[in-house]
């Protein structure tokens, strides 16, 4: 769970952001404020993991609310000008989201907080990590305002599509608002693998390789195998490779 804090001056922005967080399992919103003062001693006295920061706001910019929080929560700067972005980048927040603010934009931003975390605590490797029967993933679908969850044991493949990506899990097949790289990004590398620019498999649904054609267990589509990911492939199947 991601403890947030959303700082902004105007009622109307702050509306907006705890709208949005609401529709994701994994937010919770611990304290909205329009005082860039009080969000100082909240994060000072509260678990906040993630701030949401208005620019432009009376007392203190959000330039300086970050620079006093340094490093002790991840920020995410929202203002109406866009002018702010790169003086925002060199501070190293995780985002910059341009007011108004569309949900497919914000659910990016959570994305790349979700990742800088898995980066950030790297664990030593236990039985139960090596797993995956009860890791899963929330995706933003087709339908507006719905968050599924998928479960990634139950995932056989997923397939690219522009601006989408096609889930096939458990006899379904979900259309998400992600890019493959940041899927390919957050999936365990040991369980699932890039076989084209396309295409991401289950290793474990792997049943039959021929030429550069990939069976999968009760899965009539074949999935292709491109030059670019084919070496990395083959030296992952060299380990269970025998004769």
């Amino acid at each position: 769970m991601i403890n947030c804090l959303v700082v902004d001056d105007e009622q109307h922005a702050i509306d907006v952001l705890t709208h949005y967080i609401a529709q994701i399992p994994f937010l919770n919103l611990v304290k909205t404020t329009t005082n860039p003062v009080e969000a100082l001693q909240i994060v000072n006295m509260q678990k906040i993991d993630l701030v949401f920061l208005d620019i432009q706001m009376p007392e203190m910019s959000g330039m300086d609310v970050a620079k006093t929080i340094n490093g002790k929560c991840k920020v995410i700067m929202t203002t109406a000008y866009s002018e702010f972005a790169a003086e925002g980048f060199e501070m190293e927040v995780v985002d910059y989201l341009l007011k108004p603010i569309p949900m497919p934009r914000f659910f990016k931003a959570i994305q790349r907080v979700m990742n800088l975390t898995a980066q950030a605590v790297p664990a030593a490797p236990t039985a139960q990590q090596d797993s995956i029967d009860d890791d899963y993933i929330f995706v933003k679908t087709e339908s507006k305002g719905k968050m599924l969850k998928i479960n990634l044991k139950e995932i056989d493949y997923i397939e690219g599509m522009k601006n989408y990506v096609a889930i096939n899990h458990a006899g379904q097949r979900t259309m998400a608002l992600l890019n493959m790289k940041d899927l390919e990004e957050r999936l365990p590398k040991k369980h699932f693998f890039r076989v084209h620019k396309s295409f991401i498999v289950a290793v474990n649904k792997i049943i039959a390789v021929e030429g550069n054609v990939i069976t999968l267990k009760n899965i009539k589509a074949d999935i292709m195998l491109g030059e670019t990911y084919k070496s990395g492939f083959m030296d992952l199947m060299k380990n269970k490779l025998m004769g």
